[in-house]
């Protein structure tokens, strides 16, 4: 059986989608009834665990050979509660989504210093280990929707910093290898897309596909953290304005050829995601508003 955890998110619920057919699957989450809404039909068997309730993290564990380990916290608590758990359970192979900055020298930040932390750990609790380490998720662009959508305008700070964001989808691909196959353990795979774009860049894609010139305005480092301010703790916040400096001195534009490598294909490319994505940034038809140039 293979336990999906972080099954409802972006890159979670496209591994559940893509795992084989007559695989038994068990996704954990803090909420079975929207998962069994979202994998209606899957045959996918829905648990209720927590990370901070190890009762539950048990019974979701039991019967597991293969887990795949996503978990957001920056204070590690969650993996140092699932690791032991997964070990206990009698879990053969864990395959985690971590990042690529943990190979990063100049990235010392908050939320980098505990990825590389959690990594340390699982390779150190004698479970099979594979690691997936991507760059930033294409569809962290849908944060533009609304303002594409109302105003024709995207709002970033950096704007002409690279970034060999790659798709979502090519990561959880890379899971399912990972977790389907052998020759994986001790393993750790960087996913990249096939080139370093900037925030400018995406926008003028974004623009074309859509057929309507978008601005882009690029925010203050102060304007950032105010915004990043109403989503995320200052400790968080300041981890993510410290990873906007390194992708501006260019550490985050190396393009690799893994998702090739494991999965057969090239990496997907942005003009491919945001065409499959662009319903999220078109406004309603009877929706009007200014017409802006394209920088």
């Amino acid at each position: 059986m293979v336990l999906v955890t972080g099954a409802t998110g972006t890159v979670g619920r496209e591994v559940v989608r893509g795992l084989p057919a007559g695989l038994r699957v068990r996704v954990m989450t803090r909420d079975p009834a929207r998962a069994a809404g979202v994998f209606a039909g899957a045959g996918v068997e829905a648990v209720a665990g927590d990370y901070t309730d190890p009762p539950s993290l048990a019974r979701a564990l039991r019967g597991v050979d293969t887990a795949f380990l996503v978990t957001t916290g920056v204070d590690g608590e969650d993996d140092a509660a699932f690791v032991p758990a997964a070990r206990a359970a009698g879990v053969r192979r864990v395959v985690k989504l971590s990042a690529a900055a943990v190979l990063d020298p100049g990235a010392q930040d908050l939320v980098t210093r505990r990825q590389r932390a959690n990594e340390d750990l699982l390779r150190g609790c004698g479970l099979q280990w594979t690691l997936l380490r991507p760059r930033a998720f294409m569809s962290n662009c849908l944060s533009w929707a609304g303002p594409v959508r109302r105003e024709r305008t995207v709002r970033a700070l950096y704007g002409t910093s690279p970034n060999a964001c790659v798709d979502p989808r090519d990561i959880a691909e890379a899971a399912v290898r990972a977790l389907t196959e052998e020759g994986h353990a001790g393993r750790a795979y960087t996913l990249t897309g096939p080139q370093a774009l900037t925030a400018a860049d995406q926008t003028r894609e974004l623009g074309r596909l859509l057929g309507v010139p978008l601005r882009f305005e690029e925010l203050t480092p102060d304007q950032a953290r105010a915004a990043l301010g109403r989503r995320y703790p200052p400790p968080v916040v300041e981890a993510l304005l410290a990873s906007a400096e390194r992708q501006r001195a260019g550490a985050k534009a190396h393009v690799e050829d893994t998702v090739r490598t494991l999965t057969g294909h090239p990496a997907r490319s942005f003009r491919h995601w945001a065409q499959d994505h662009l319903e999220a940034f078109t406004p309603p038809p009877d929706q009007t508003g200014p017409h802006p140039q394209t920088p």
